[in-house]
């Protein structure tokens, strides 16, 4: 784990589906006072209807555009436009029983209680648990996958400019941000 910058303005946080990157971003974003921009909400309409891609790309260029700000997402097609602008890269990169137990529990709370996900969408056992879209089965496919590809995509020269902050623990993950909101 790289120090963090005594002033981070544009962070992006990545890691694989459950890993807790909406949840961290938004206390992120409310301790230091920055804007919140989660990517699912300008992926996803009513109904589940995916963004067209030229579209997405121009909503996320305007939703970096400003001076400071979090990201949370995993959206490789917008990549190059959120850590174009990104600092700092905050990667969750916790263990397989850590997010899965976390999807899981998430996904079933969102069911009982009919928590919106994102524009009205909300998740069902049915598409949950059971349909070819699962988010359980996305994660466990997407997994390894990710935790490679940012092993891989971190390294690169390209992105040496950013501060990188890997995070293999939830208890790693809230340290963290207590010594960024006390380097501020």
């Amino acid at each position: 784990m790289n120090l963090p910058l005594k002033h981070p303005q544009r962070i992006s946080v990545v890691g694989t589906s459950g890993s807790g990157k909406t949840t961290l971003a938004k206390q992120i974003s409310q301790r230091l006072a920055i804007p919140h921009v989660e990517l699912d909400y300008l992926h996803w309409e009513p109904n589940w209807v995916e963004t067209p891609d030229d579209v997405m790309r121009e909503r996320v260029s305007q939703a970096v555009s400003g001076k400071s700000w979090v990201v949370d997402g995993n959206y490789s097609k917008m990549r190059d436009i959120v850590w174009g602008r990104a600092d700092t890269v905050v990667w969750l990169d916790y263990s397989f029983p850590v997010v899965m137990s976390r999807i899981v529990w998430r996904t079933i709370s969102r069911i009982v209680t009919q928590q919106e996900v994102c524009n009205g969408n909300c998740e069902t056992w049915k598409t949950s648990f059971f349909g070819r879209d699962s988010i359980v089965l996305w994660a466990l496919t997407t997994y390894g996958k990710n935790r490679q590809k940012y092993s891989l995509l971190l390294q690169e020269p390209e992105y040496s400019y950013l501060n990188l902050v890997h995070l293999r623990s939830p208890t790693s993950a809230q340290s963290w941000l207590l010594s960024l909101i006390l380097n501020i």
